[in-house]
């Protein structure tokens, strides 16, 4: 099983590829986390040489940890006190 990320500000794509056959395309919410059920065969994906093509991911649940992962990083990016103001 693998699974291609592509990602903007609001969206993201995942194609699913079981071996020979291919598992579907699913479109989500940034914000959210994909599911099997996401899953379709009848949406198409973006390119692949799309500029938002983000990373090629062994399983489902690498591709919902970078999502959480990049979340994180930029909740903390958020909450850093401006240096310049403390000084």
């Amino acid at each position: 099983m693998g699974y291609v990320l592509w990602m903007d500000d609001e969206r993201a794509w995942a194609q699913g590829t079981y071996e020979y056959r291919a598992q579907g395309t699913a479109v989500i919410a940034a914000k959210d986390l994909f599911r099997l059920r996401d899953f379709t065969r009848s949406r198409r994906p973006p390119s692949p040489r799309d500029p938002r093509l983000t990373g090629v991911f062994g399983s489902l649940e690498e591709v919902n940890a970078f999502l959480i992962e990049k979340r994180l990083k930029k909740l903390q990016k958020k909450r850093r006190p401006n240096r310049s103001l403390l000084f």
